[in-house]
């Protein structure tokens, strides 16, 4: 998961005129926008679809100025590319890790299946905020379950920020220095010595390039940096395929495994902790408003469009991602799978292919941290000084610095990126992408008058098992440190 934007300070966005009228009359929403209709949700009741009249969502008016927004705004295909940027980031590295545990099959299916439940959460999440006219994913859970669930929502976007700010600098580490089984670029182009030192390598790499990229002050000025961090992205993917390819037309790629792995209880740890890996890849929800708010044309219905574009092509690049990962490397498959591409591959230009994944893909962090950084610093200032306090270039130079030494210092205390994943998946990840969607549909569910009976038993279903899993998640990363200190 990568996140572009930051939607929780309730002043930072709008997502509609401010001038409102209170009242809905007449059947016709306020200002005379368009309404939402039973058509435009993921789910239809048969007896909605089949009985006549409106739909049950008929008297819900859109957030906006109407149907068209400012000239300016952005079409459905920017929406796609914005919304996919904010979904595919560091995330992407531990796939291959995650076909290991689950195998090819079960891992495959694991993968279509979390994205197509992320799709549902993020409609709902849509039609909700457009059913209480939300600012914001903060707003939104603040309208429909009070202040100090709001407090927690944003205390989970901080927590999934700063840990995947740790992530990129733990990837940049590996890949740069090396660990006890890999070598790392410094060494491989220059030999090793003082400058091959994984904590100044990630120190140096923090203040010369990432600090004055997070100094800046405005998202607007990250713009390109983004449209070149999913451009390296997409060469990643691309020469991780055409190598397997190539190697599987060779004959030099033995048959994967299908399914788990049950022989050891290290392997059914980790199949514990798997799927909230896997929910981390997928976490994009509260980018979702700012992403509407920025439609030419703001309709449920687009948004939904928009959101099924991107979960098709997310599934497809993360299934190629971790297919082709996993069948280069197999069980010997690291948790970072960049650190994998250090090795002759058996085939021609192998040593100038590895170096084009992986410096490629540390320059597309390097510009995405920035981008990253900026929604975590605004949350934490909403949280700390509120919404409403004056703008200040020195508070926000002071926070920036005090996030970045406390996000070098995670970087240089978790072991490696399983380790992050494992956790925030299993906690923020769930919240934010199930929980918190699932509670604000059942909160504002008023009497059977917004969710149909599919819709509703899919919601209580969805909380249950995110629940569930995230306490199992949980259990098992608690076991699995008590294990490996023991």
């Amino acid at each position: 998961m990568n996140t572009n934007y930051s939607s929780l300070p309730l002043t930072s966005i709008e997502l509609q005129s401010n001038q409102r009228t209170s009242e809905v009359a007449n059947g016709v929403g306020y200002n005379g926008h368009a309404k939402i209709s039973k058509q435009d949700s993921f789910l239809v009741d048969g007896d909605a679809a089949a009985g006549g009249g409106g739909g049950e969502n008929d008297d819900l008016p859109l957030i906006g100025d109407g149907p068209a927004g400012p000239p300016e705004g952005s079409g459905v295909p920017a929406a796609v590319f914005n919304l996919a940027t904010s979904i595919i980031g560091a995330g992407i590295m531990a796939l291959p890790a995650t076909m290991k545990v689950l195998g090819v099959a079960v891992g495959l299916v694991s993968i279509l299946v979390m994205g197509i439940l992320s799709e549902v959460t993020i409609e709902l999440l849509v039609r909700f905020a457009v059913y209480c006219r939300a600012l914001s994913y903060g707003e939104v859970v603040h309208k429909a379950l009070g202040r100090p669930a709001s407090i927690v929502a944003q205390m989970c976007v901080i927590i999934n920020n700063a840990g995947v700010l740790i992530v990129y600098l733990i990837i940049i580490g590996d890949v740069m220095s090396g660990s006890l089984k890999h070598i790392g670029v410094m060494d491989q182009l220059i030999g090793h010595g003082e400058w091959d030192n994984r904590r100044l390598l990630i120190l140096v790499v923090l203040v010369i390039f990432l600090s004055p990229l997070c100094a800046l002050e405005k998202i607007d000025s990250l713009s390109l940096s983004s449209a070149a961090s999913v451009a390296l992205a997409v060469v990643f993917v691309v020469v991780s395929c055409i190598i397997a390819l190539v190697k599987v037309v060779e004959g030099k790629i033995s048959m994967p495994r299908m399914g788990p792995d049950f022989s050891s209880r290290a392997a059914m740890l980790d199949l514990l902790v798997v799927i909230p890996i896997m929910t981390n890849a997928y976490i994009c929800h509260f980018n979702v408003q700012p992403i509407y708010n920025e439609l030419k044309e703001k309709t449920p219905h687009n948004m939904y469009k928009i959101g099924r574009i991107t979960t098709v092509l997310c599934v497809v690049v993360y299934a190629l991602t971790a297919v082709s990962g996993y069948l280069l490397f197999g069980e010997d498959t690291e948790s970072d799978v960049l650190t994998n591409f250090d090795k002759d591959l058996g085939i021609r230009f192998s040593s100038i292919l590895n170096f084009i994944v992986r410096i490629g893909y540390v320059i597309h962090l390097v510009l995405v941290f920035p981008v990253v950084h900026f929604s975590l610093r605004q949350t934490v200032d909403s949280l700390i000084f509120g919404e409403l306090a004056p703008h200040s270039r020195k508070k926000m130079l002071t926070l920036t610095v005090v996030l970045l030494a406390l996000i070098y210092l995670g970087s240089t205390m978790i072991p490696n990126i399983w380790v992050a994943f494992k956790f925030t998946g299993a906690t923020t990840g769930l919240a934010l992408g199930f929980i918190f969607p699932a509670l604000i549909a059942l909160r504002l569910d008023k009497e059977g008058k917004s969710l149909g009976k599919g819709e509703r038993l899919l919601s209580i279903v969805m909380l249950g098992l995110a629940m569930v899993v995230s306490i199992i998640g949980v259990i098992g990363n608690v076991y699995s440190l008590r294990s490996k200190s023991a």
